[in-house]
């Protein structure tokens, strides 16, 4: 959950800066987002976990001193980031441009206008992915372990080998991702309901 939620949280802000890059075409940035989402969207997660921890401090000295559980975190933020982009991208592009020319004509910059008009209405279009996403990251955590991170999955696999009960030690794992699953699709229904209440009739 640790990993999870810093992943999440430094992933959700580096899509808002991706997706206002891309939202107004930003030159040069506009481009170098592009590619660095067709990567990140293009490769598996657990390619880009090795490659982080493994292949690039061999290139760059300074990332040698970088433990699993860094590399673990941030490779979940740079893989969610470039999927959450295009979907708060899309969510922006959703919102009415009028409203954006409405805030600008009455003195706000274009920065203002988003940040008070139109992120607050985008993030109630892009929660439910948003959710999903932070649920698979959840999930995807599982993979730290190959990077010798002692998370659940690894904790599973020790107890497994010393106990040589492999179906129960997995079925726990199985039960307590699904019941944080669980809580969260609660979550989720309930700010949802929440968030579109001012819009039912």
């Amino acid at each position: 959950m640790q990993m999870a939620l810093w992943g999440m949280l430094f992933a959700l802000i580096l899509s808002v800066v991706i997706a206002n890059i891309r939202v107004f075409k930003v030159p040069v940035l506009n481009q170098l987002s592009q590619l660095y989402i067709s990567f990140f969207r293009g490769t598996p997660l657990l390619v880009q976990l090795f490659l982080l921890y493994y292949g690039l401090p061999q290139i760059f000295p300074i990332l040698v001193g970088m433990d699993a559980f860094t590399a673990a975190i941030i490779g979940l933020t740079l893989h969610f980031a470039s999927y959450m982009a295009e979907s708060i991208r899309a969510a922006i592009i959703g919102i009415d441009r009028s409203q954006m020319e409405a805030s600008i004509s009455i003195g706000m910059t274009p920065s203002q206008s988003m940040r008070r008009i139109i992120l607050p209405q985008a993030s109630r279009v892009a929660l439910p992915s948003l959710m999903n996403y932070f649920i698979d990251m959840i999930k995807s955590t599982s993979l730290a372990f190959t990077l010798g991170v002692a998370e659940i999955m690894a904790k599973a696999q020790m107890e497994a080998s010393s106990s040589f009960r492999f179906f129960e030690a997995f079925l726990a794992v199985a039960l307590i991702y699904w019941g944080v699953v669980l809580v969260l699709t609660r979550v989720q229904t309930w700010a949802e309901t929440k968030l579109n209440k001012a819009y039912q009739r």
